[in-house]
C-alpha cells in the first residue's frame, strides 16, 4: 500500500495559507484581520482526590483527503456534513496534567517547535496560565513517540522540564530510537529523527523510564500497550477514591467519522488493521464500563465519554462543563 508522508497534519502550512477565516465583530479596537487567536486554555476538573487539567497546545488543519485510509472524497464530506463540518477540519493538540499534591504529571507535551510558528507550541503559555512553572513538573507520561506528543518535550534542544522523569512503552522507545526501523517498516524517517532530538535527549540523561504491558507507572496509574498506532501505544488509567479516567493516546484523531465508523484509519498508524482494532475494542470496553477518558485530538477539553450506537458505531459525549467551586 502506497503511504503518504505521515508527518502529523502533513501539509498544514499549505492548507492554512488558503483556509479564509471569518471576520467577527470585536470591541474596539478592531484588528486589521480578524483570526481565530483564544488565550491560553485550560480546563480543570476533580478526580478522586487528584486535580485532572487538560492544557491546550493550540490546534491544525487536517486535509482528511489526504490522511483518511478508505473512505471516499463523497463519504467523507457526508459524514463531515453530518456534524456541520467540513474538510479541512481541525485537530485539538490537547495535553493533560495530573496533580496530586505531590507530583505534577504531565501526559504528553504536544509539539513544542516541531510544526512551524502558528501551529501547535502553546503547552507552556497553558501550563504558565495554570500556575506551573516547567522546573515543578515531576513526571511526564508519554503515551506513544510521536511529533505531537513529544515535540514539546525540549526547547532550543534542551530538555523543557529539567526535573522530570518521562515514561513511555518500552516498545516505543526501542523502535523510534532506533533509526534503521525506518527502512525496515517504510514509516515515514521523520519520526525517527523527530525522536532522537525529543524523548532521545531526555534518554541520553538518563532520565527516561520504560514500561511493558500491565506495569504501575505512578501510584495510582497503571499503563497498558496497545500496538497498532505505534508498537508502544500506551493507555494510562489514573484512578483514585473509587473514580478513574483512562488517558488513550490516537486511538482517534476525527471524531465526525471515526466515532460513527471506527474502521477508517489514518495514515499515521503503523498498521492500520492493528490501529482499527484496537479502536473497536476500546471503544466497545469504554462505552461498556460508561468510562471517563481523556483524547489528545478530539476537540478540547477532549475529556468525556463514549457511547455505543447502532451497527457496531459509537457516538463521542464531551464531559459536562463546569465554572464554580465543587459541590
Amino acid at each position: 500500500m502506497s503511504r503518504i508522508t505521515p508527518l502529523l497534519f502533513s501539509g498544514a502550512l499549505a492548507i492554512a495559507s488558503v483556509i479564509a477565516l471569518p471576520t467577527y465583530a470585536q470591541a474596539a479596537p478592531v484588528a486589521k484581520t480578524a483570526t481565530y487567536k483564544q488565550v491560553a486554555d485550560s480546563y480543570s476538573m476533580p478526580l478522586g482526590n487528584l486535580t485532572i487539567t487538560a492544557i491546550s497546545d493550540g490546534t491544525v488543519p487536517q486535509d482528511l483527503y489526504q490522511l483518511l485510509i478508505g473512505p471516499s472524497h463523497s463519504h467523507i464530506d457526508n459524514l463531515l456534513g453530518k456534524a456541520f463540518l467540513a474538510n479541512p477540519v481541525e485537530a485539538s493538540i490537547n495535553a493533560f496534567v495530573i496533580r496530586d499534591g505531590e507530583r505534577i504529571i504531565l501526559v504528553d507535551t504536544g509539539s513544542g517547535e516541531l510544526f512551524g510558528p502558528g501551529f501547535g507550541g502553546k503547552l507552556y503559555d497553558s501550563l504558565a496560565s495554570v500556575g506551573i512553572k516547567s522546573e515543578q513538573v515531576t513526571d511526564v507520561l508519554i503515551t506513544h513517540i510521536h511529533t505531537d506528543h513529544t515535540g514539546g518535550l525540549v526547547q532550543n534542544g534542551k530538555p523543557a522540564f529539567p526535573n522530570a522523569t518521562v515514561h513511555v512503552g518500552a516498545p516505543d522507545l526501542a523502535f523510534f530510537l532506533d533509526a534503521g526501523n525506518a527502512k525496515k517498516t517504510g514509516y515515514d524517517d521523520k519520526y525517527f529523527a523527530e525522536a532522537i532530538k525529543t524523548i532521545g535527549v531526555y534518554d541520553k540523561l538518563g532520565k527516561v523510564k520504560t514500561f511493558d504491558d500491565g506495569q504501575t507507572v505512578l501510584p495510582g496509574i497503571n499503563a497498558s500497550i496497545h500496538p497498532g498506532h505505534t508498537p508502544g501505544s500506551a493507555f494510562f488509567t489514573v484512578s483514585s477514591q473509587g473514580k478513574s479516567m483512562v488517558f488513550v493516546g490516537d486511538i482517534v484523531h476525527v471524531e465526525s467519522l471515526q466515532f460513527p465508523e471506527p474502521d477508517i484509519a489514518i495514515v499515521y498508524d503503523l498498521k492500520p488493521e492493528d490501529a482499527v482494532s484496537v479502536r473497536k475494542n476500546a471503544f466497545s470496553d469504554f462505552a461498556g464500563k460508561r468510562q471517563l477518558i481523556a483524547a489528545p485530538h478530539l476537540p478540547f477539553p477532549g475529556i468525556g465519554h463514549v457511547r455505543s450506537e447502532a451497527k457496531s458505531s459509537f457516538s463521542w459525549h464531551p464531559v459536562e462543563y463546569r465554572n464554580r467551586a465543587s459541590d
